[in-house]
């Protein structure tokens, strides 16, 4: 093999071996296992690269040529002399990806041969897989530009079918023009596959006045504890579920004020205008567009108008759900943003999706099952929820992917913040949505997290370890059950959970047909001063969240022409004698609880009212001890299998996939 030439940047010599050829391969500038006379030295750097950890800078001779040392420029090719007075790239400078030039002599073009193929494959990398495109001269560098040109085409069309621009006119005065950018998204399914590119032109919104240029701005959406109670009764009643999206959905949207926009890259415009300023015309928006802060709200009016006037009806209590009956059945509408959750028989939803489509231009997906972040799993007897594609995303990012699973999310101790003042930091909020048994751990943890210690990240680790073991655990809502839409509260008080500060924690669960719907662990706001007192406190709070989840209920199953489960009390377990007593009394008993707040009496009046009944139970059997306190190992399994957590077999899903079998749940 030939040897490559030895370019000696100081003197502008080449120093090619006699005989021509040699077994040495270069490495960071001189052939691999050759031996220098004297040996090389390093510059002393001014500055330290951020890269570079523990390197022991040496003293460079400026005089002493660099051996060895390849580079690409691109006047020069390798293996010819070059140019004297070529700067180098010291060797004390690490390039990467991340790293910035130090030298003022630094050239993108002189990097040495090694390092340019890792910025290339790193960048290629992370610019394909990693990192959405910021504008259109971004995507027409990538390899899957004819996907994104196709999707910037289809944003036009829909632009141009709505009517959505007027005509380009020279901006009014007193009226601030709003910009616009483009934002490139990849959609992805319940696999984490790729399904969809897609792209919008939005407006920036943030240059919006209020009171001027918007008024309204608040959507209602679905939220997920009335989401949870709707895939409880669809199984419970045997219901179809189907998910509808509609595409451009703000698009639909009709303005209540006046918008300008500058006009967008691509507009012509008029004859009499070519030869002004482009910044002095802007084209009036007729319809709502994405980015706008009104956007939301005229969407969801738009789509409110049109459904009641088909005859569907929606509650204060939850504006979101929208619900028709007839004879042939009922259908209820979940609506978060532009998708459509239908739960209904068979009959009526097809009526739905025709409604639908007569006014909408909608895509059908078929059954739900991937809708909110939430992968759902159908099954003979019943349904599983869970969100097993978000949990690896969460632990392959803090690098606990191949980590040794645990069984529980917290050891049975106490984190001191005396001892270790500062707080850590995690990114598992979101698994609360369907991961109930880390509530107390995230909570707990979620305090701390201005400025993390090694104690508490090793907490955090402890839950991802734990989220390591049960990524494809969920909650499981059983058609096998009697009795399945009457729901029961737990609630409970860790008494003191955070000693420094004087205040205990508060816990609640509520279950319908065996799996939880509702629940929420946090730190009061009341220093309580008994066990007692901080039992009456989660018991209010826990009877607050009964009050509306009874009313929802009650709307759904009113209008739906189901059996009522609410003209019965609710059951409200609780595991503290002194706690119930008060409550069943309804009045101040001696000195240690005449301090407490007659508001929180509020829970004897529901009982009197016979909305809840307080019911005492052992406190091994009180589900909302997961939400309070951590548990050891048996008594945590106990619980977590009470609020219908479960376990979905992989083996099963393979033959549900291979053969059309149903899952199976462990």
């Amino acid at each position: 093999v030939n040897a490559p030439a030895r370019i000696d940047v100081h003197n502008g010599q080449s120093n090619v071996p006699a005989n021509g050829s040699s077994t040495a391969c270069l490495k960071r500038g001189r052939p691999l296992g050759s031996r220098d006379s004297v040996p090389r030295k390093r510059k002393l750097m001014g500055k330290m690269n951020p890269n570079e950890i523990n390197r022991e800078p040496t003293i460079h001779n400026a005089n002493a040529p660099k051996e060895g040392q390849v580079l690409l420029d691109k006047e020069n090719i390798i293996g010819e002399t070059s140019a004297p007075g070529v700067a180098t790239v010291p060797e004390s400078q690490e390039i990467s990806i991340n790293s910035t030039p130090i030298d003022e002599l630094w050239s993108r073009n002189e990097m040495i041969i090694d390092d340019i193929f890792a910025f290339s494959v790193a960048a290629e990398i992370i610019k394909d897989d990693d990192i959405e495109p910021c504008s259109i001269n971004e995507c027409t560098q990538r390899q899957d530009w004819p996907k994104w040109k196709d999707a910037i085409q289809a944003e036009l069309n829909s632009l141009e079918k709505r009517s959505v621009f007027g005509h380009i006119i020279p901006t009014p005065p007193n009226v601030n023009p709003v910009g616009y950018k483009w934002v490139f998204t990849r959609k992805r399914n319940e696999k984490n596959e790729i399904s969809r590119y897609k792209a919008r032109l939005v407006a920036r919104g943030f240059s919006q006045r209020p009171g001027i240029d918007y008024v309204e701005t608040y959507s209602p959406v679905i939220d997920t504890i009335t989401f949870r109670y709707l895939i409880s009764l669809a199984v419970s009643e045997k219901l179809e579920m189907r998910l509808m999206d509609v595409i451009t959905a703000y698009l639909y949207g009709e303005l209540d004020t006046d918008i300008y926009m500058k006009v967008p890259e691509g507009f012509r415009l008029p004859e009499a205008a070519k030869n002004k300023p482009r910044d002095m015309f802007s084209v009036k928006l007729r319809r709502s567009l994405y980015g706008l802060k009104q956007s939301g709200r005229m969407w969801y009016n738009r789509l409110s108008k049109y459904l009641l006037k088909k005859g569907y009806t929606n509650d204060p209590i939850c504006p979101c759900v929208f619900i028709k009956k007839s004879e042939s059945g009922f259908a209820i509408m979940a609506v978060y943003v532009d998708d459509m959750n239908l739960i209904g028989t068979s009959e009526e939803l097809q009526k739905t999706v025709d409604h639908l489509k007569r006014e909408f231009e909608m895509k059908d997906l078929g059954k739900t099952k991937y809708c909110l972040g939430l992968q759902i799993e159908h099954s003979a007897n019943g349904i599983l929820v869970h969100q097993s594609t978000y949990t690896e995303k969460v632990l392959k990012r803090f690098g606990m992917d191949k980590a040794h699973p645990l069984s529980t999310p917290m050891v049975v101790r106490s984190l001191d913040t005396k001892k270790d003042p500062y707080r850590p930091k995690g990114d598992m909020k979101w698994s609360l949505v369907q991961k109930p048994d880390i509530s107390f751990s995230v909570n707990l943890l979620a305090r701390y997290s201005s400025a993390p210690t090694w104690q508490h990240w090793t907490g955090i680790k402890h839950v991802l370890r734990y989220l390591r073991g049960t990524t494809d655990m969920g909650l499981f809502y059983s058609s096998e059950l009697t009795n399945a839409q009457s729901i029961i509260g737990y609630a409970d008080a860790g008494y003191l959970s955070d000693p420094h500060q004087g205040r205990s924690q508060t816990g609640y669960v509520f279950t319908c047909g065996g799996t939880a719907i509702s629940w929420r662990s946090t730190k009061q706001t009341l220093v309580a001063t008994s066990s007692n007192h901080s039992e009456i406190l989660a018991l209010h709070e826990a009877s607050r969240e009964c009050v509306w989840l009874r009313s929802v209920i009650h709307h759904i199953q009113s209008t739906c022409a189901l059996p009522s489960t609410t003209d019965t009390p609710t059951i409200l377990n609780e595991d503290n004698a002194a706690c119930i007593a008060q409550i069943t009394g309804g009045y101040i008993k001696g000195d240690r609880t005449k301090h407490i707040s007659p508001k929180f009496f509020y829970t004897h009046e529901l009982q009197e009212n016979q909305e809840i009944k307080v019911r005492q139970i052992r406190s091994s059997d009180n589900l909302a001890d997961l939400f309070t306190k951590s548990l050891p190992k048996c008594t945590f399994q106990k619980l977590v299998h009470g609020i219908g957590l479960r376990q979905l077999c992989k083996q099963s899903i393979w033959s549900m996939q291979n053969q059309g079998e149903h899952s199976r749940v462990l």
